[in-house]
């Protein structure tokens, strides 16, 4: 037999690319337990290098065919590997953790209901805002009439002409110096309807059964009330005279 065929320690040519390839398997397993990331990646790096460090065995005891196939395989497996680790590399960094991701939300709920507050705050300063100027314009377009016997029928024939009951300032004026001469507390205690239990009371003496039939509405419920008493009494008389014009003595 020849040198060249003579069993010994040589290496022949698939042995060289078997360790080459072992080699190239534990190179990977290091530098995929090198990469920077999480548990999960550190895992599969360590499942290479466990899967590396049984090569060796395996390659001892097998053929140089048996070697190929085996180096082969698992450099196929650590290829899977590395591929699943820069997988879960790329989904960490393309998402943001959930703890940010809520406290993102949680900050942006805060801000959504300061600012919600705030615009109903806006709206009900306006709303007031709104309802004062309309009330001082209301103010401004109702006249002021003043507290004297004057402002009263002023202010009783502004009542009276809305509520189409007819009379003049003259008609009024008379029959209130005569009934009462200008005072809205003048009661009568003497005649019959006193005795009766109704006595004659305001500018324009008119009795409670009757103010309490022609009293206007949206004027006070009184019969001292100045303004009150001449409308009612107004009313009652256009009722019953066709104007308060139209009287001249007791009525």
């Amino acid at each position: 037999m020849t040198a060249s065929s003579t069993p010994g320690n040589r290496l022949k040519k698939s042995h060289k690319l078997s360790i080459a390839g072992v080699t190239v398997v534990a190179a990977a397993a290091v530098s995929l337990s090198l990469v920077p990331g999480n548990a999960s990646a550190d895992a599969e790096a360590k499942k290479v290098s466990a899967s590396v460090s049984t090569a060796p065995a395996a390659w001892n005891i097998a053929n140089g065919s048996g070697q190929a196939s085996a180096v082969t395989e698992s450099l196929t497996n650590q290829s899977t590997i590395a591929d699943r680790v820069a997988e879960i590399h790329a989904k960490q960094d393309s998402a943001p953790s959930t703890a940010t991701a809520k406290a993102k939300a949680d900050a942006k709920a805060k801000a959504d209901a300061k600012e919600k507050a705030a615009a109903k705050k806006k709206a009900a300063a306006k709303k007031r805002a709104a309802e004062k100027s309309k009330a001082s314009r209301s103010a401004e377009r109702k006249p002021a009439y003043a507290n004297n016997l004057n402002g009263w029928i002023k202010e009783a024939l502004s009542i009276m002409k809305k509520e189409k009951i007819p009379g003049t300032y003259e008609g009024l004026h008379r029959n209130i110096i005569r009934e009462s001469s200008g005072d809205p507390r003048a009661i009568n205690n003497w005649d019959i309807n006193a005795k009766n239990g109704v006595p004659s009371i305001g500018l324009l003496q008119v009795i409670k059964p009757t103010f309490d039939t022609y009293h206007v509405k949206g004027t006070p419920n009184s019969q001292y009330h100045p303004v009150a008493n001449i409308v009612a009494a107004a009313n009652y008389a256009a009722d019953r005279y066709g104007t308060i014009d139209n009287v001249d003595s007791a009525y």
